[in-house]
């Protein structure tokens, strides 16, 4: 019982840490593919919404595929970071629908795999919002349907990844 009211109290602290942090300015992006665009905005609309209720400031670039997200959010990292005002997260969004060919796999892995591995090799807080799903029905049942709305969720996944990179530091 003891070990449980010392991880509630850590817990507790923790939270309280981390709403502290959240209440100061965050400087976060969007990248969004747009190839799909009635679903992407909806996307964009549920993640906006969710970093503006933290009160982020917030960049958006668009992009034509999900396969373009990855670069698109390296080349603002590098470039965010050369004017010295670095980017605290990054959300990304898009959709990947399956089709007749492997170009549906190629593309849900290797965006997928491109988003890993800036978050591990640039340690940026990063929120995947883009959906692989089989039809065009799944992804509406996932913006704001039966799914929850993943757009406000990759918003959220972000800030949560913020906060414990801000909390970590000991910032």
């Amino acid at each position: 019982m003891a070990k449980k009211r010392a991880a509630a109290k850590t817990a507790a602290k923790t939270k309280t840490k981390t709403a502290a942090k959240m209440a100061a300015p965050l400087r976060m992006l969007i990248v969004e593919a747009r190839y799909y665009e009635d679903i992407s905005d909806k996307l964009l609309a549920g993640a906006v919404a969710t970093l503006e209720g933290a009160g982020a400031a917030l960049d958006r670039i668009t992009v034509p595929g999900a396969l373009e997200v990855p670069p698109a959010i390296a080349i603002a990292l590098d470039i965010a970071e050369a004017k010295r005002k670095p980017y605290d997260g990054v959300v990304a969004l898009g959709c990947v629908i399956q089709g007749e060919t492997y170009h549906f796999d190629l593309v849900a892995n290797e965006s997928a795999r491109g988003l890993m591995d800036l978050a591990l090799n640039r340690q940026v807080p990063l929120g995947n919002g883009i959906l692989t799903v089989d039809n065009e029905a799944q992804a509406y049942a996932r913006l704001g349907g039966d799914h929850g709305h993943k757009g406000a969720q990759a918003a959220r996944a972000a800030l949560t990844m913020v906060a414990l990179k801000q909390t970590l530091a000991g910032g």
